[in-house]
């Protein structure tokens, strides 16, 4: 039996290898153990799923174990959205959340998400001490179970509907007025995953017309990973381009904490431009005020921002915890990942693709304009800025040479001195003209993220060509 390891976003392995039924028991009772030592088991813990296979028959296991060691289990009806969680936790003032879900990797793995009552992803002090305890007990028969039906008569499993909630509070932040108000058509895309009937269902509430794509249940979403990247989205991108009448396109991942947006036009808009145009938006128009978080691999777009409006960024690692603390602390009003993560004051401390989906219809209905124009027009304002990420799969003679290779800082790359070295997260360089390169490996899969950005497509193509060569040499 493997270790148990918790990654950037808790736990992940593969259908029947190691994320097996005894494993999910045995983590179960380790976060049990966790609640009980810090005293806060008696709030009960919100246990939701996404989409996938057997998720619910995973969140019942891990109900009744949770049961059996005395704490209460509230377990979502549905499939339910990894934000809908976040936002339940707070609502009820739990102790936690554990969420099944895998976010975006395809169908054949599962995850394990606890949430502590922050409702944001637990920091690293929580997960090392869950990741101690679950490996200690494993191999050993650790927890105590009750049925559903014992655990129902002991008022120690209920069952709830966390949808009414969620939609209540995102009335508090969204402008539906104005979004009804402007005509537009929407398209919306939950790609087969937990997020259906909600971003469709609150626009279509509010009185705008929707076209929806893939809202049905597919533990296998279609063939391809569950993430709404232009790659992955291609049925969706050519249904807006081909209907004159949708002025925007929307599609959240499997568990709804992603978004991807393509405007009227059928171009795709990559998350580092929706980031910083939200940004934008929220101080320009809304009239809000406050810093940004990104992460170290995130478009610096959103710090031209900043220093246009006179607010600051803070840089934190990948990994949303880092940014959902600071929203947890008050101290910035939005922060966001370049893989589509985004939330803002106010709200989760965690991502939210539907909230960041309904903001851009907002901005995009208020503003009266296409995402391309506004683009252009932030650009014109605080400078243009283009960024790209490439997924670079490593054979096994390049992965086991990858470490010793950034063991040796560049000091050129694409014949452009290096003029600091940044090593947060993964290896980023930067360059005197502001351009910059980031490689940071994957903790689960033989891929290197590639990172690269630059004030034009040209100069941009060219440090993605020369970073491509580094890495497959």
């Amino acid at each position: 039996m493997g270790r148990i390891a918790f990654g950037t976003s808790g736990w992940r392995g593969i259908f029947c290898e190691d994320f097996t039924f005894e494993n999910v028991r045995v983590v179960t009772q380790a976060i049990a153990d966790h609640l009980r030592a810090r005293g806060t088991s008696g709030n009960g813990v919100v246990i939701g799923y996404d989409g996938r296979f057997m998720g619910a028959r995973f969140a019942l296991e891990t109900a009744k174990v949770l049961a059996g060691a005395g704490i209460k289990a509230y377990l979502c009806e549905r499939d339910t959205p990894t934000p809908v969680i976040a936002l339940e936790i707070l609502r009820r003032q739990a102790a936690g959340g554990i969420n099944f879900t895998a976010s975006h990797n395809p169908y054949d793995y599962n995850g394990l998400k606890f949430s502590p009552e922050s409702g944001g992803p637990a920091l690293p002090e929580t997960t090392n001490d869950i990741e101690k305890r679950a490996n200690a007990l494993l191999g050993e028969v650790c927890y105590k179970e009750l049925t559903r039906e014992q655990g129902e008569r002991a008022g120690l499993i209920e069952m709830i509907d966390p949808r009414p909630g969620y939609f209540a509070a995102l009335r508090q932040l969204i402008d539906f007025k104005a979004i009804a108000a402007s005509g537009l058509t929407i398209a919306v895309n939950p790609l087969y995953g937990a997020g259906r009937g909600y971003l469709d269902a609150m626009l279509r509430e509010c009185g705008v017309q929707v076209v929806t794509l893939n809202d049905h249940r597919d533990p296998y979403f279609g063939g391809h990973p569950p993430e709404p990247a232009e790659e992955h989205i291609s049925d969706f991108i050519a249904l807006v381009k081909g209907r004159p009448d949708i002025g925007l396109g929307l599609a959240t991942d499997g568990d709804a904490d992603r978004y991807g947006v393509v405007d009227g036009d059928g171009r795709f808009f990559e998350p580092n431009y929706i980031l910083a145009l939200l940004y934008d938006y929220l101080l320009r128009r809304k009239k809000l005020s406050g810093d940004a978080a990104r992460s170290v691999a995130t478009s610096q777009l959103i710090d031209a921002v900043a220093a246009h409006h006179g607010q600051k960024v803070v840089e934190t690692p990948v990994g949303f915890k880092f940014i959902g603390e600071l929203i947890t602390a008050g101290s910035i009003l939005i922060g966001g990942e370049e893989s589509a993560g985004l939330t803002i004051r106010g709200h989760v401390p965690d991502k939210d693709g539907i909230l960041a989906c309904l903001l851009v219809a907002e901005m995009v209905a208020v503003e009266k304009r296409s995402l391309s124009v506004l683009l252009q027009d932030l650009f014109a304002r605080v400078g243009a800025i283009y960024s790209h990420r490439d997924n670079l799969r490593l054979s096994p003679e390049l992965e086991a040479g990858y470490a010793g290779k950034l063991a040796t800082p560049l000091k050129t790359l694409a014949g452009k001195e290096i003029v600091k070295t940044v090593t947060v997260d993964g290896c980023k360089y930067l360059f005197a003209d502001g351009s910059w390169v980031l490689f940071r490996k994957s903790g689960t899969e033989p891929v290197v993220r590639v990172y690269a950005e630059a004030g034009s497509t040209a100069e941009l193509a060219r440090l993605r060509a020369a970073a491509a060569a580094y890495v497959s040499a």
